[in-house]
C-alpha cells in the first residue's frame, strides 16, 4: 500500500511539472508549461500575485527615501521639481483655471496626477503633492522590472536584476521629487511588458490575451506620450512592432484583431495628435513645444556665447559618449560603470543570438530590446535638439541634464544580470571544484554587489542628487529672500513678477498663484508689461528679465522699496505702485 500511495504521489507531482498552469479558456497559450513549482532554473512568465510581494517591497523602500529626502531638504532642489508643482497648481490656482493652464513644453499628465493633493498649501511647499505619484511609479517599475526579468532568465537572476534597478540610490531620490523620470519608467517597462506578452499571444493564437495585451499597451502608449518626450518614440516603436507581429501571424488571428489593432492606432496616435492640437489652439502655433520661446532650442540660444554650442552639438560621437557615459555613472559607482555597460551590451548579443531558439521565440524574448531606445533617443537628442549633457568627468565638468542617463537604467539592469546569468552557465559546464563553487556563490556574490554598489554611491553622493544640490545653491538663496519680501505684501493685493525661473519664491511664501501676474495668464501679464504701476500693487523686477524691462520703459508711479542681491543670481528690484487701486484689478 505505501509503494502504491508513493507511486501516486510521484505521478502527481510529474503531471504537475508537466503541465504548470492552465487557464480556463480552452486553447489560452497558458496551457503551456511555464510554470514548473520549486524549479529555480525555470525561465518562465510571472504567475499571478507573484509581483505584488515586490511592489509592497519597493513602497517600503520608497517610503524610506522620502523621509530621508524630506528631512535632509532634497526634496525642492530641482527647479524643474519646483516648476511642475507650480504648473500642476496653476490648474486650480490661477487667474484662468482649467483647461488652458495644462500647456507649456512640458507635457501634462505628471501635472494631471498632482491635482488632488496641490491644493494643500503644505504639501505644496514641502514638495509631498508629488510623493504619491513619483512613490507609486516608483514601486510599479520595480515590479514591471520584475515581470520582465521573470521572462528572460532565471528566477535568482531575475531578482539580481530587480534589486540592481531598486536600489540605485539616483532612481530612489527621484523617487521622491515631482520629477517625471520615475513617471515615465514605470510606463516604459510596463508598455515592453504588454509588448512582449501581447506578441507571445499572438504566436501562440491567444487572442484573448493578445488583444487585453495590445488595449493595456494602448493605454500605456499615450500616458508615456504625454509624460517625455522620448515617450513618442518608444509608442511608435511598440505600434509598429505590434503591427509587424500581426503581419506575420496566422490569418484567422489576423482577421480576429483587426478591429482591436484599429482602435490600439487611434489610441497610439491620440496622444501627439492632442499636444499638436492643444499648442495650435492655445498657444498659436502647433510645434510651439519645439520651437516656441520654452522650447530647449530656443533656450539653448539664450544661455550659449555666442557664436558657440556645447561639445556634442552636431556630432553624433561626442552625444554618444556623453549620454553613455552619464547612463553609466547614472547606474554604478565609480569606474564600474564601464563594466556595467560592457555587460549589458554582452547579454543583449547574447539574447539576440539565441533569438531564433523555439522556446525564447515564444516568450518574445527579443522585444525587450525596446528598453534600449533611450540609448539611440538620447544620442539624436544631444547631437541635433539642443539638449546638452554636462557630468563632472567630462569637458566642461559641470553638471546638467544628468538624470536623463536614468531612462537606460532597466536596460542595463535586465540586460547585465543576463549576462552574469550566462556567466554561471558557463561555470556549470565545467567539472572542476572551482567552477561548482563558482556556481554556488556566483549569484550570492552578485546580490552583495547590488547592496554594495547603492551604500558606495550613496557615500560618494549620486549624481543626479549631486547636480541638484550644486544648481540650486543660489537659486534657492534668492527664492528665499523674494519670498520674505512677498510674505511682507497682503495677500489680496496683484503682485507681478516674472515666474520663470524663481516661481520657488511664491511656493515657499505661500501666496496664492491667482494673486501673480505673470506669463502663467498672457491678457493679463501683456496688460501689465504696458502699464505696470497700474495693474499691480507691487512689482517685483530681476535684472534682464521682462518685468525689468517694462519698469524701464515704464517706470511713472512705481516707488522703488527694496533691493534684494545675492551671490550667483541676477538682483532684485520690488516697487511699490502710486497707481493701483482695487477698481484697476
Amino acid at each position: 500500500m505505501a509503494r502504491s500511495l508513493s507511486e501516486r504521489r510521484a505521478k502527481r507531482e510529474s503531471k504537475t511539472l508537466e503541465l504548470g498552469r492552465k487557464s480556463s479558456r480552452k486553447g489560452s497559450f497558458r496551457e503551456a508549461p511555464v510554470w514548473v513549482p520549486g524549479d529555480p532554473e525555470a525561465v518562465r512568465p510571472t504567475v499571478p500575485g507573484e509581483t505584488y510581494p515586490l511592489f509592497v517591497a519597493a513602497i517600503i523602500l520608497g517610503f524610506i527615501a522620502l523621509f530621508v529626502s524630506y528631512h535632509r531638504g532634497y526634496m525642492l532642489l530641482y527647479g524643474d521639481a519646483v516648476a511642475h508643482l507650480a504648473n500642476a497648481r496653476r490648474i486650480l490656482d490661477s487667474r484662468w483655471p482649467g483647461m488652458a493652464q495644462l500647456g507649456g513644453v512640458w507635457l501634462p499628465l505628471p501635472h494631471i496626477l498632482m491635482l488632488p493633493f496641490i491644493m494643500n498649501l503644505q504639501m505644496w511647499q514641502t514638495g509631498l503633492a508629488a510623493a504619491p505619484m513619483s512613490l507609486i511609479s516608483f514601486a510599479a517599475s520595480v515590479a514591471g522590472v520584475w515581470r520582465l526579468s521573470r521572462r528572460l532568465m532565471r528566477l535568482r537572476w531575475a531578482l539580481v536584476a530587480t534589486t540592481f534597478y531598486a536600489l540605485n540610490p539616483n532612481l530612489l531620490y527621484l523617487a521622491t521629487t515631482a520629477m517625471t523620470e520615475t513617471l515615465f519608467l514605470a510606463i516604459f517597462v510596463w508598455s515592453t511588458i504588454a509588448t512582449m506578452e501581447g506578441i507571445a499571444a499572438l504566436r501562440a493564437k491567444d487572442a484573448v490575451t493578445a488583444r487585453a495585451r495590445m488595449m493595456l499597451a494602448g493605454l500605456l502608449v499615450p500616458a508615456e506620450v504625454m509624460t517625455r518626450y522620448d515617450g513618442w518614440i518608444v509608442g511608435a516603436v511598440v505600434w509598429a512592432c505590434f503591427a509587424w507581429a500581426l503581419w506575420r501571424c496566422d490569418a484567422t488571428i489576423r482577421r480576429q484583431m483587426r478591429v482591436w489593432f484599429a482602435v490600439f492606432t487611434v489610441l497610439c496616435v491620440a496622444g501627439p495628435l492632442f499636444w499638436f492640437w492643444y499648442n495650435h489652439h492655445f498657444d498659436g502655433d502647433w510645434l510651439d513645444f519645439m520651437r516656441g520661446p520654452y522650447s530647449a532650442a530656443q533656450i539653448e540660444r539664450r544661455t550659449a556665447p555666442p557664436g558657440q554650442h556645447y561639445r556634442g552639438w552636431h556630432n553624433m560621437g561626442w552625444s554618444a559618449l556623453f549620454y553613455a557615459r552619464t547612463a553609466q555613472i547614472d547606474a554604478a559607482a565609480w569606474e564600474t560603470g564601464f563594466g556595467l555597460m560592457a555587460a549589458a551590451l554582452y547579454g543583449l548579443w547574447r539574447s539576440w543570438r539565441r533569438r531564433a531558439v523555439v522556446e525564447v521565440r515564444a516568450r518574445a524574448e527579443g522585444f525587450a530590446a525596446i528598453l534600449w531606445i533611450p540609448l539611440p533617443f538620447y544620442i539624436y537628442a544631444v547631437a541635433y535638439s539642443s539638449v546638452p549633457i554636462f557630468i563632472p568627468q567630462l569637458w566642461p565638468h559641470a553638471y546638467y541634464n544628468a538624470r536623463y542617463g536614468m531612462e537606460l537604467l532597466p536596460a542595463l539592469a535586465i540586460y547585465a544580470a543576463l549576462a552574469a546569468e550566462r556567466l554561471e552557465i558557463c561555470f556549470q559546464s565545467r567539472a572542476s571544484n572551482g567552477a561548482r563553487a563558482a556556481v554556488r556563490f556566483w549569484q550570492p556574490i552578485a546580490m552583495v554587489l547590488c547592496a554594495l554598489n547603492c551604500l558606495v554611491m550613496m557615500y560618494m553622493i549620486p549624481l543626479v542628487l549631486k547636480e541638484a544640490m550644486v544648481n540650486s545653491t543660489t537659486r534657492v538663496s534668492l527664492e528665499q529672500a523674494l519670498a520674505t519680501s512677498l510674505e511682507s505684501i497682503p495677500q489680496n493685493v496683484p503682485v507681478m513678477m516674472s515666474l520663470t525661473n524663481h516661481v520657488g519664491a511664491v511656493q515657499t511664501s505661500g501666496r496664492t498663484l491667482r494673486s501673480m501676474i505673470s506669463e502663467n495668464d498672457e491678457q493679463a501679464w501683456e496688460a501689465a508689461l504696458h502699464d505696470p504701476a497700474a495693474r499691480a500693487a507691487y512689482v517685483i523686477a530681476l535684472v534682464g528679465d521682462p518685468v525689468a524691462k517694462a519698469v524701464t520703459e515704464h517706470p511713472q508711479g512705481l516707488q522703488e522699496i527694496e533691493v534684494i542681491c545675492t551671490t550667483g543670481q541676477p538682483c532684485a528690484k520690488v516697487y511699490q505702485s502710486t497707481q493701483w487701486h482695487p477698481a484697476s484689478k
